[in-house]
């Protein structure tokens, strides 16, 4: 059975002496790596900007007016089913 290989990136940071030697005291208190000490928090730093970006807050206001516009979303809009009949017409006339 073959095992995948996983591949690995390098991210490369400048940083005091002082820090250094903090960051490698820390984690051997810690029992790990000097990379897992400093990626696990990142990492999950990392997700938490990102979910804040991602997700969207309403208003009570916001969320009736949101749901609203869904509500009146599929009624028929004339002008687009022109349009739509005149593209099918077009397409028809290619043949």
């Amino acid at each position: 059975m073959a095992i995948a290989a996983q591949t690995h990136e390098r991210i490369d940071l400048r940083t005091s002496p002082e820090i250094k030697e903090l960051i490698v005291r820390a984690a051997s208190t810690a029992g790990i790596s000097v990379s897992a000490f400093l990626l696990g928090p990142a990492q999950e730093r990392a997700k938490q900007i990102l979910a804040e970006q991602e997700m969207i807050s309403l208003t009570s206001r916001d969320w009736n007016a949101f749901v609203k516009a869904l509500d009146n979303a599929d009624k028929p809009k004339p002008k687009l089913s022109a349009a739509m009949k005149r593209h099918r017409e077009w397409e028809r006339g290619k043949r």
